[in-house]
């Protein structure tokens, strides 16, 4: 379930940076505050999946431990890992789904913007004389780059 990087907030160029595994475990325990014996745990039970090095070391990504930091934030509310993990896939799950809104929108702008090019090419068409030239010949033909040649 856990993945190195899903805390990442979508900057052009960060999340390789934020998901390069850096960090052995005792530095990583050292920045979160945590025993390495519960990232074991951590990494056992899912919430979290380092990276590993050629010898197999454990190495954990700043979205590592970002992601550790909130984990530790929530128990420290009293929500057991159960809850945690609960709570790490429905922010998963909802991070994937604003991406895929975002994703949309842009391809909702992309095709209102086609929309509107062949509207317009439809009222220049319809404004324009075809003396037997196809719709195609008559736009090249108001837009200047048209050849005069009626038998293109």
């Amino acid at each position: 379930m856990a993945t190195s990087g899903t805390l990442n907030n979508g900057g052009s160029g960060q999340g390789s940076d934020r998901d390069k595994p850096l960090y052995m475990i005792s530095v990583a325990a050292e920045l979160t505050g945590m025993h390495p014996q519960t990232l074991r745990v951590y990494e056992q039970k899912g919430l979290v999946t380092p990276g590993r090095s050629r010898g197999n070391t454990r190495l954990y990504s700043q979205a590592d431990i970002d992601r550790l930091n909130l984990i530790s934030k929530l128990t420290d509310e009293g929500i057991n890992l159960a809850g945690v993990v609960r709570i790490m896939d429905m922010r998963e799950r909802a991070q994937e789904k604003d991406k895929e809104i975002d994703e949309l929108r842009a391809r909702v702008r992309e095709l209102e913007d086609e929309v509107h090019e062949f509207r317009m090419r439809e009222k220049i068409t319809a404004l324009a004389r075809y003396d037997g030239q196809s719709p195609e010949q008559v736009m090249r033909n108001l837009l200047g780059d048209g050849n005069d040649d009626p038998a293109n």
